[in-house]
């Protein structure tokens, strides 16, 4: 069984769902004051957007384009104690429209770190291996260090260029260093030197891999014991599906196939335990799209959230999920520890 210091997973991550107005909105009972939001309209097509504590309040990130950084008290007013003030764009606040805010727990707005080659301002939360770095790329020095302040390796990290449009890069420990795929892309993994190599206080990237004097964005994530798992499955095409251990329920569940021969790829889902739909039919929404929630049933995405893991149910030919030997790498969160440090035990829905 599973243990982590960590008794209450929603401390650190949390999904909340609202219902848009089309005006000055804010969204309270996240349960603390998230460092990074996350929100995505889920009752027709609309873009993702995302706000951080290190970045400021108003400066928006889009997941599925590769758009810079923008400034926009329209979308993010700010980041609050326990949640987050929306203006009126319909892209994360329209009126009568449902929507998705995934809200993770850093360590503020910020410190200067100098572990690296360049110096970071980083906000981390060492507890549950999550941390928001910003750096500047240099004008020479490859490869180069950027320190984390995770205190642990991480295992996934997630980088966007804020000054120019550029693609969103993924290093993830299932398809290793060298290696990075596209956030707002459904392509194979491919090779670049986006990182190639990690410690628990650094990880090392290339200077030629972004241009001279370009700001940066960097999310970190360390695996911690029953609380978040970051890893890689092989799909079997059987809707008696792979099942992934993680050491806890799910509570969000992000999943990228990586090697599909006969596809160019395919996309980035994730589900949560907060949106419509039980086992089988958990409802997904897509990073790199700007299209609404989906019916997992209806097209072949089925997944079960249980008591210690994940798994698969869609049998379909070409599975995006589940494709017959083909790699798939994730990012799962705990609904709550299977068994935390005050013994309580976590249960199957």
């Amino acid at each position: 069984m599973a243990y982590t210091n960590i008794n209450k997973s929603s401390d650190y991550f949390n999904t909340k769902l609202f219902t848009g107005t089309g005006s000055t909105l804010s969204i309270t009972g996240v349960g603390f004051a998230p460092d990074l939001t996350w929100v995505k309209r889920r009752s027709s097509d609309r873009g993702h957007t995302l706000c951080d504590q290190v970045r400021g309040d108003g400066y928006n990130l889009y997941p599925d384009l590769n758009f810079a950084q923008a400034f926009a008290t329209s979308t993010f007013t700010s980041l609050d104690s326990d949640g987050f003030t929306l203006g009126a764009d319909d892209r994360v606040n329209q009126s009568s429209g449902t929507h998705v805010s995934w809200n993770w727990l850093g360590g503020g707005t910020g410190v200067s770190n100098t572990d690296g080659d360049v110096t970071s301002t980083v906000s981390a939360n060492q507890t549950s291996g999550f941390s928001i770095v910003k750096y500047t790329n240099p004008s020479s020095g490859s490869p180069f260090t950027v320190g984390h302040g995770l205190g642990s390796v991480p295992k996934m990290i997630i980088i966007k260029n804020l000054s120019s449009a550029q693609n969103w890069g993924v290093y993830h420990t299932g398809t290793g260093f060298g290696y990075y795929s596209q956030l707002n892309s459904d392509i194979n993994a491919t090779s670049a030197n986006l990182v190639t190599a990690t410690s628990s206080t650094t990880f090392s990237t290339y200077q030629d891999h972004h241009s001279t004097g370009n700001e940066l964005i960097a999310y970190c994530f360390a695996e911690v014991k029953g609380f978040s798992k970051i890893g890689k499955y092989y799909g079997n095409q059987n809707p008696d599906g792979v099942f992934q251990y993680c050491g806890f329920k799910p509570a969000f569940l992000l999943v990228k196939q990586t090697n599909d021969p006969n596809y160019t790829g395919d996309d980035w889902f994730i589900w949560d335990n907060k949106r419509n739909g039980y086992n089988v039919d958990n409802d997904y929404l897509r990073v790199n799209s700007i299209s609404q929630e989906g019916d997992s049933t209806a097209n072949s995405r089925e997944v079960d959230f249980v008591s210690n893991g994940f798994k698969l149910r869609d049998g379909a030919g070409g599975s995006p999920i589940n494709g017959n030997s083909d790699s798939y790498i994730y990012y799962a969160v705990a609904e709550q520890p299977l068994v935390g440090t005050n013994g309580v035990p976590a249960t199957a829905r």
